[in-house]
């Protein structure tokens, strides 16, 4: 299954969402379905322009330390939520269309593929 196909089957936003700073991961659940993204995933997957700009040069994800955490998350609506990190990275805003991308396109297309589709295209 492609990343494109797992996301049509969602819904745009997910149902319910929860920080869990104990574990390191923000749970989501879209249709039923749970989901566990990691804060270390989550930070290198930002897509702020300065983000962006390094994922070109390294042509790979960017490097994030191993003890990144996730502080607080801004829900902006049906947009998406903007993640505020440890590192005090705050730039990005997710998209819930990218955030279904992370969570259910890595399972069949990996992570990486997935996650560099979008300029790799252009």
């Amino acid at each position: 299954m492609s990343c494109e196909a797992a996301l049509s089957e969602q819904t745009d936003w997910p149902s319910a969402i929860n920080l869990n700073k104990k574990d390191r991961t923000l749970e989501l659940v879209w249709n039923g379905a749970h989901v566990t993204l990691s804060h270390k995933v989550l930070r290198r997957s930002c897509r702020c322009s300065v983000c962006e700009s390094t994922r070109r040069k390294l042509n790979d994800v960017i490097p994030v330390a191993a003890d990144i955490t996730l502080l607080d998350i801004e829900v902006l609506g049906s947009t998406g939520v903007r993640l505020y990190f440890s590192d005090q990275h705050d730039r990005g805003i997710y998209p819930w269309s990218y955030l279904r991308q992370i969570a259910f396109g890595a399972v069949d297309a990996g992570f990486t593929e997935c996650l560099m589709k979008g300029w790799r295209d252009e």
